[in-house]
């Protein structure tokens, strides 16, 4: 195993205002006496008030400093903030704390990134021109002079791994999306990901149907016929174990009794329900396609919680306990 799967995890400091600085003492607390998991968070160490915290002038410092202390590597211009109130003047920081814990990630001085929440609407107005965290980590993943490798998110919890087709898009968008040929894309990406990173030799793939009961053979929708089925049978003739449509209100189910390894759902929310059903709190957000690892707990900057002191650190300290494990699968799969 490589040298990279003992490297610490860079943890993010997401919106300040929001649960990200709680639960990221709360991860501490919970995980500083195994050093397995060590982490150190990018971000203004006042934040931090609910632990002891030390700061680290890079990475590799942070393993010797975890079991003491939290380890904190500062960013410039710190601002009070005050839990539930954001606050616009904090988008530099927001976006700095994540373009250097990818930058750490892809130079090897960290193992993976995790990043805590952040609320879109605040960064949009200071010019932030990306969907979301997975699209500008996608773009800070460039090559030099090539475009950005093209992310897949999934989501784990609750005994589901569930990819999504289609994520921040209108309903009324979905099917033309489908028919631009991002099936074949997300399946093999997420094909690739399954063997690298969670150690399954052969993984068992669905795809729900979009429409009601798969569209029952096209009386009720024809994009299973016309876009999805035939998508799953190229699939299936590269090696690629995969259903056909399955129908949506089933699926889910079929993977938790064991049949499929992961579902590859067609709209955001259609996936992300029966996750957050079942684990709100403790369920992980993977991009997967990318060079570097990247997880993030599965829910957004909780203004609410932060302010009243009630945020669980649980989906976090899942998170963490991901990027590990795909550090590890991913040094035992590259010897």
């Amino acid at each position: 195993m490589t040298e990279r799967a003992h490297l610490p995890l860079a943890v993010t400091m997401g919106d300040p205002a929001g649960c990200g600085p709680a639960i990221t003492v709360g991860a501490w607390q919970a995980l500083r006496q195994d050093t397995a998991n060590a982490f150190y968070v990018l971000g203004w160490p006042g934040l931090y008030t609910g632990a002891p915290v030390e700061l680290i002038e890079k990475p590799q410092d942070a393993s010797a400093v975890f079991s003491r202390a939290l380890p904190v590597l500062a960013l410039e211009n710190a601002r009070a903030v005050a839990p539930g109130k954001p606050d616009s003047e904090t988008a530099s920081g927001i976006v700095r704390s994540i373009e250097i814990a990818t930058a750490d990630a892809r130079r090897g001085a960290a193992g993976a990134v995790v990043t805590n929440p952040i609320h879109k609407a605040l960064l949009y107005g200071q010019g932030f021109r990306f969907p979301g965290h997975t699209e500008f980590i996608a773009e800070l993943c460039s090559p030099e002079g090539g475009a950005a490798p093209e992310p897949v998110m999934m989501l784990t919890g609750g005994g589901l791994r569930v990819a999504l087709a289609t994520i921040h898009i209108p309903y009324t968008a979905v099917p033309a999306a489908l028919a631009d040929g991002r099936l074949l894309t997300i399946a093999r990406t997420t094909d690739t990901a399954l063997k690298r990173h969670f150690g399954l030799a052969r993984p068992r793939l669905a795809f729900t149907g979009l429409n009601p009961h798969a569209g029952e053979d096209g009386t009720i929708g024809r994009e299973e016929l016309e876009i999805i089925n035939p998508a799953a049978a190229r699939l299936r003739a590269e090696g690629i174990d995969i259903s056909d449509a399955r129908p949506g209100d089933t699926v889910f189910a079929e993977a938790l009794g064991g049949r499929f390894d992961a579902v590859i759902a067609m709209t955001h929310d259609q996936g992300l329900i029966p996750v957050k059903t079942l684990d709100m709190w403790g369920g992980v957000n993977t991009t997967l396609g990318l060079p570097i690892i990247r997880t993030s707990p599965d829910h957004g900057t909780a203004y609410d919680a932060a302010a009243a002191g009630t945020a669980k650190p649980d989906s976090l300290i899942a998170a963490i306990h991901s990027a590990r494990e795909q550090a590890a699968n991913r040094a035992r799969s590259a010897t």
